[in-house]
């Protein structure tokens, strides 16, 4: 029997699209992410379906992101704004509520939230104000 892909055993389509609206849900009304709530200017939508088509292909489901965009150059996508280790912070701390309560494997939930966070630092651009 084959593995299944990180995106399988998530749940597919459905259960990626439940933890990426939950995500930008906290997003958009939590005071704790209210700096990176700014940075997405405007309707949260379209960032929304971005994030949703980047990381089906991150975890081994359809390669959406790629097929309409090219290669998602994550790091120079984001030098336009402005990412220190807070925002990091923020960025995962919304990704962390998405997950609570969801029917996700504990195991799974580990390695994906440690991945997410190395992917998350590794956007950061900006050291923390002196």
């Amino acid at each position: 029997m084959e593995a299944l892909t990180p995106y399988q055993a998530l749940g597919g389509e459905a259960m990626l699209r439940l933890l990426v609206d939950r995500f930008y849900n906290v997003m958009d009304s939590d005071p704790v992410a209210h700096d990176i709530r700014v940075m997405h200017l405007g309707d949260l939508e379209p960032i929304r379906e971005k994030l949703f088509m980047f990381l089906s292909g991150w975890l081994g489901g359809p390669n959406l992101y790629m097929e309409k965009f090219g290669h998602p150059r994550l790091r120079a996508r984001h030098l336009p704004f402005p990412i220190n280790q807070a925002a990091s912070d923020q960025w995962m701390y919304c990704m962390e509520k998405a997950f609570e309560g969801l029917a996700v494997d504990p195991d799974l939930k580990a390695k994906l939230i440690a991945a997410l966070r190395n992917t998350a630092d590794f956007m950061k651009n900006q050291e923390e104000p002196a």
